[in-house]
């Protein structure tokens, strides 16, 4: 059908019908390069280049067709990888959140604590310092009681010595030696 029309359509050309002289002459160009037409149509068709074509085009559809499921298989994979690392985000996010929520409550624990150990300081800064001064002032206490022993029996004795006689002072110690003796034995 196909070769039957090819003919038909080179013979019914405008350009085959205005040549001079018979049509069907060797000397007629137009005639000779619509049979050369038509023996190469007749080539192409005998060898089956069509069909050689239809599987060449059909194969390269398969492969574009393939291409295109490749694609799609393949996206719709880096959307679930796209969604996961979505979920991995928020989750990594929330975990962060939570991180610095405990970080926040820890610090104000942290800080509390700090002015509880500042507070417990002082008091013990305080104690000590008041005890300090307490051990300053009966050490100054003493110092002084001793100071005034010392002058009290400096003075004694300056009086004592001035007032008293060689027998006075015999009789002083005999009286110290006996009280001695009594409170040892």
């Amino acid at each position: 059908m196909i070769r039957l029309s090819v003919i038909l359509f080179t013979l019914m050309a405008s350009p085959a019908l205005a040549a001079s002289g018979p049509f069907f002459s060797l000397y007629n160009t137009n005639f000779v390069v619509t049979i050369a037409f038509v023996c190469f149509v007749s080539v192409v068709l005998y060898l089956g280049v069509p069909k050689m074509l239809a599987k060449m085009l059909d194969a390269r559809a398969d492969g574009i067709r393939a291409e295109l499921e490749e694609a799609r298989s393949l996206r719709e994979e880096a959307k679930a990888l796209l969604a996961s690392y979505e979920k991995k985000q928020t989750e990594v996010q929330a975990q962060a959140d939570r991180i610095l929520e405990a970080a926040r409550v820890e610090a104000a624990a942290a800080a509390e604590q700090a002015k509880a150990d500042i507070v417990t300081s002082v008091a013990r800064r305080l104690v000590a310092a008041e005890e300090q001064i307490a051990s300053a002032e009966a050490a100054a206490v003493k110092e002084v009681r001793d100071q005034a022993i010392v002058v009290a029996v400096g003075a004694a004795r300056d009086i004592i010595a001035s007032q008293m006689t060689a027998a006075d002072g015999n009789s002083l110690i005999d009286d110290a030696i006996t009280q001695v003796g009594a409170k040892l034995h």
